[in-house]
């Protein structure tokens, strides 16, 4: 999908037609609107292809007079026994006039961007533009990482009440999310620091305290999502010596019944061979070796209970 905004009346309107500096939004675009774009901007083809790779890592790079920053942004999936919420590349191209985002997928990130009013400013602001996409992404991260840590304690309120797969699972999941939020964040933090002290772009000082502002942002994530997954980290150890403890037991327990069980079949053994026994003669043999096993059995409860085997 490939839509053209521009600057009308205080706020961004779509166009079929840019006649002065816009944004250029792509989202998983088929190849005659690359090529459309192409035609329009100039802008080197890899800079338009690399961010479609979901394995792209965030970076910057400035050829000429157009500039690529590749981000890692927060989307949510929908769908259940899936990762709830996972990152992926988005592309921000600075031409001289216009600014041009491409993703392989629809991100929230550029559609709470147009919900905005405060955070949002003309296309030919070019830097500020873009600095304030990433500070919606930062807060979409916060976000995100809010609504983890709610799956995360409803997921340990059900297992508190019963250990079952399909909340380990849940919780497995829920640590993935923090491992791609933490991965992301730490290089989306490196890169920041790389525009902050880049020579190379012209970043008016104005512009860098925007930038400043998205740094703290992207740092306050990067600090929720670290807390959070070494919390989650340690609730599943926990959750898993809780399981190991609660086989133990049970795995004792048999143990031990299968330990009282096995003197009377003992005794039964015994007197069931075919050869001269004691009290073969004797017309309550029967009596005296059941009350013998019985006495045999309880001494060995006794004895387990003692030692606290039950």
């Amino acid at each position: 999908m490939f839509t053209t905004y521009q600057w009308v009346d205080g706020a961004l309107k779509e166009v079929s037609t840019p006649t002065g500096p816009c944004w250029m939004n792509l989202a998983d675009p088929s190849t005659d609107e690359i090529s459309k774009v192409l035609e329009m901007t100039n802008i080197p083809r890899e800079f338009l292809t690399d961010p479609l790779d979901k394995d792209e890592r965030p970076r910057l790079e400035i050829e000429n007079e157009f500039t690529l920053l590749v981000v890692h942004v927060p989307f949510h999936e929908p769908h259940e026994n899936l990762i709830p919420f996972q990152t992926i590349p988005l592309g921000i191209v600075l031409t001289k006039n216009s600014v041009v985002t491409i993703c392989n997928r629809q991100t929230p990130v550029t559609s709470t961007y147009l919900d905005q009013i405060r955070r949002v400013c003309p296309p030919e602001d070019l830097f500020r533009f873009t600095f304030q996409i990433l500070w919606h992404s930062a807060i979409l991260y916060l976000r995100y990482l809010r609504d983890i840590r709610q799956r995360a304690y409803m997921v340990e309120q059900d297992l508190h009440e019963s250990i079952s797969n399909e909340a380990l699972m849940g919780l497995l999941n829920i640590e993935k999310s923090l491992v791609y939020f933490t991965t992301s964040l730490k290089a989306n933090d490196i890169l920041i620091g790389r525009l902050e002290h880049t020579r190379q772009l012209d970043i008016p000082d104005k512009d860098l305290d925007v930038l400043e502002d998205v740094a703290i942002e992207y740092r306050q994530a990067l600090e929720m999502a670290t807390i959070h997954s070494n919390i989650l980290t340690g609730t599943l150890d926990t959750f898993a010596s809780i399981i190991s403890n609660n086989l133990n037991n049970v795995m004792r327990y048999l143990t031990s019944i299968t330990v009282v069980l096995m003197l009377p079949t003992l005794v039964a053994s015994i007197y069931g061979m075919n050869v001269a026994l004691p009290l073969g003669d004797n017309p309550h043999a029967f009596g005296i070796l059941m009350g013998l096993s019985l006495l045999l059995s309880v001494v060995v409860v006794i004895v387990l209970a003692r030692r606290r085997y039950f």
